[in-house]
C-alpha cells in the first residue's frame, strides 16, 4: 500500500513539474490588429506630447524629458 502511494505521489510530482511549450500564435494564427511603431501615432492632444508624427528622434526626446521629470532626484534639487 505504501509503495502504489509513493509511486503515485511520485509520478503525480513529475507531472506537475513538467513545462510546457507556451506560445503566442493560436492554431489559426493571429487574428487581430498588429501594432505600430509607438512614434507612428499621433501625439495625444493634451498632456505634454509633443513628438512629430513618424520622427523616432523627437518621439525619444520627448520620452527622455518625462523620464527626467518623474525622476525623484532630478526634481528635489532644482
Amino acid at each position: 500500500m505504501k509503495k502504489i502511494l509513493f509511486f503515485s505521489a511520485l509520478v503525480f510530482a513529475l507531472a506537475a513539474c513538467g513545462e510546457r511549450e507556451q506560445v503566442a500564435e493560436s492554431k489559426r494564427g493571429y487574428q487581430g490588429k498588429h501594432d505600430t511603431q509607438p512614434w507612428d501615432n499621433e501625439p495625444l492632444a493634451y498632456g505634454s506630447g509633443k513628438w512629430s508624427k513618424g520622427d523616432r528622434t523627437s518621439w525619444e526626446t520627448q520620452i527622455k524629458t518625462r523620464q527626467l521629470g518623474q525622476h525623484e532626484d532630478k526634481r528635489i534639487y532644482q
